[in-house]
């Protein structure tokens, strides 16, 4: 492998994941690459939805929009989306996305560095390719990317994720809060039940339900139920199963207000989801119930986190939708998601 040339490195682009959760994934390696070139502007290529969460992180410098369903749609759009690269002169391109379109934008955008996973046919596209090491088979999403930085000889000296938001930001997540009779010394319980990639991953509303009547219970919490606007209809189940005794955001909240609120809460029940990650990322005590993923490559990368899951025979299948009959959820019970809530709670007080 060609020894990438660091010198004269002062305008750097970084292709950034399309999922909400990947991307939180990304940032030991967005902070890596900050310590590798701290003079260098660092540029964020990321679609609409994932850009809004790096709008403050302090590793990026800039972030731009790659809309593949409007301004970049079609061949037309990927060379409109090369030649605004283009005009930025970027020095090196660092690709954390390994799909082949990533590869072939910023060749064609002539970026004279080119940095990335030699998969999907795209190794003729990059001048410095990285082949998955035997060892990094298996491992969690994070150390994957920082695996591969490491190869070109960035290395990372924080693993940890991290996101950010801004006091006007934490402030008018607390204004909306007290509209709702959620004061700052609330203890406030959060609740998400989707999962954008698929019904596979979703555990059921009429348990989640009963699980956040429980804690809340327990804790004497307020409950907020998270999610995008395609998890609205699953909110309103666990809604109507609490009485109306939550307040629901889900599909209300832009991802700057979700990454806020989800900050706020002092506990979250989740899914395998991005909300999991963002929450994750801003030290929330979290309990994360898996399925049909991965719960050795996608589990939430922080110490205060507790996974409930069953072994079926099944999974990780890593579908969409379940083909059989979900086991792998309808394994998983109202006590062990709240043993393991109540369990994490008091490891974390004793800390």
């Amino acid at each position: 492998m060609k020894p990438l040339d660091n010198k004269n490195i002062r305008r750097i682009l970084i292709r950034c994941t399309n999922w909400l959760g990947d991307a939180v994934m990304t940032t030991p390696a967005l902070l890596a690459v900050r310590e590798a070139f701290p003079a260098a502007e660092i540029t964020l290529l990321a679609n609409p939805l994932v850009a809004q969460l790096f709008s403050a992180h302090s590793s990026v410098d800039r972030v731009l929009i790659y809309d593949r369903k409007g301004s970049h749609a079609g061949l037309v759009g990927k060379l409109r989306m090369a030649n605004e690269l283009r005009a930025r002169r970027f020095d090196l391109a660092i690709l954390l996305q390994n799909a082949f379109d990533a590869a072939l934008v910023i060749w064609l955008a002539g970026i004279p560095r080119r940095l990335g996973k030699n998969s999907d046919g795209r190794g003729l596209l990059l001048t410095h390719s990285y082949s998955l090491r035997s060892e990094t088979v298996g491992a969690h999403q994070v150390d994957s990317y920082l695996a591969m930085l490491e190869s070109f000889g960035i290395a990372a000296s924080d693993r940890r994720i991290a996101l950010a938001t801004t006091d006007a930001e934490d402030a008018r997540l607390a204004s909306l809060l007290a509209e709702a009779g959620i004061g700052p010394d609330d203890f406030l319980l959060g609740i998400n039940p989707g999962a954008t990639y698929g019904a596979a991953k979703r555990w059921y509303p009429e348990r989640f339900a009963m699980v956040a009547q429980s804690l809340a219970a327990n804790w004497q919490a307020r409950i907020v139920i998270t999610g995008g606007p395609g998890e609205a209809a699953i909110a309103r189940e666990i809604e109507d199963g609490l009485a109306g005794g939550c307040l629901n955001l889900a599909g209300k909240t832009s991802v700057r207000e979700l990454m806020a609120l989800i900050k706020r809460c002092n506990f979250f029940i989740t899914n395998d989801s991005g909300p999991m990650h963002i929450a994750a990322a801003f030290g929330v005590p979290l309990v994360a119930i898996f399925g049909s993923t991965d719960h050795l490559t996608t589990a939430p990368f922080s110490a205060q986190a507790k996974i409930v899951r069953q072994e079926t025979d099944c999974a990780p299948c890593l579908k969409r939708e379940c083909p059989t009959d979900h086991r792998c959820m309808t394994a998983v019970t109202v006590d062990a998601v709240v043993t393991a809530a109540l369990q994490l709670k008091g490891k974390v007080q004793a800390a």
